[in-house]
């Protein structure tokens, strides 16, 4: 199978199997895409995560656009950002027309507040995972407990704790 169709397909099933936005799906992308196929290494797939939140845009689709690039080049990210948002454009399109039905559902509402712990697993895994990667040393836990500090004790703005972050990282390193 050609390497575009796998990035579709493995995109699809991450899109498809993955409630709860992008950070949820973050485990299985580096499932998949590190430990299963091996197209890149966990360093690698730490700095497209750290990009796809730099850059505007859902973070699944960043990662899936980066991850496609760097497998396959231009097509490579178009069949894998294709893949990652054609299961959600397609429910979103049938759910859309029997809205208002589900709108009351009894067993929908049931089902959601089921799935919503398991996004919050998911999330800390994600978080876990990522976390073996980047708090290295010192230095690296340092800046994590400062920018969680901040972002606890007040409302910045995500771009400023970006920034703060990188400024903590010229000065540390």
């Amino acid at each position: 199978m050609g390497i575009l169709i796998q990035l579709f397909l493995i995109f699809l099933k991450i899109g498809a199997f993955s409630f709860g936005g992008g950070y949820a799906m973050l485990p299985l992308i580096e499932r998949e895409i590190v430990n299963n196929k091996s197209w890149i290494n966990y360093q690698e797939f730490s700095d497209i995560i750290g990009i796809s939140q730099m850059t505007p845009g859902p973070i699944a689709i960043n990662s899936a656009t980066f991850v496609g690039y760097k497998v396959a080049g231009f097509w490579g990210s178009f069949a894998a950002t294709l893949g990652v948002v054609s299961f959600s454009f397609l429910l979103v399109s049938i759910a859309n027309h029997y809205i208002l039905k589900f709108k009351e559902s009894k067993a929908l509402g049931a089902a959601l507040m089921g799935m919503r712990p398991a996004l919050i697993g998911l999330i800390i895994s994600a978080f876990l995972s990522l976390a073996k990667g980047a708090y290295k040393d010192f230095k690296s836990v340092f800046i994590g407990i400062i920018i969680m500090g901040a972002l606890l004790s007040k409302k910045i703005h995500p771009i400023l704790v970006i920034v703060i972050a990188a400024v903590l990282g010229i000065i540390l390193y």
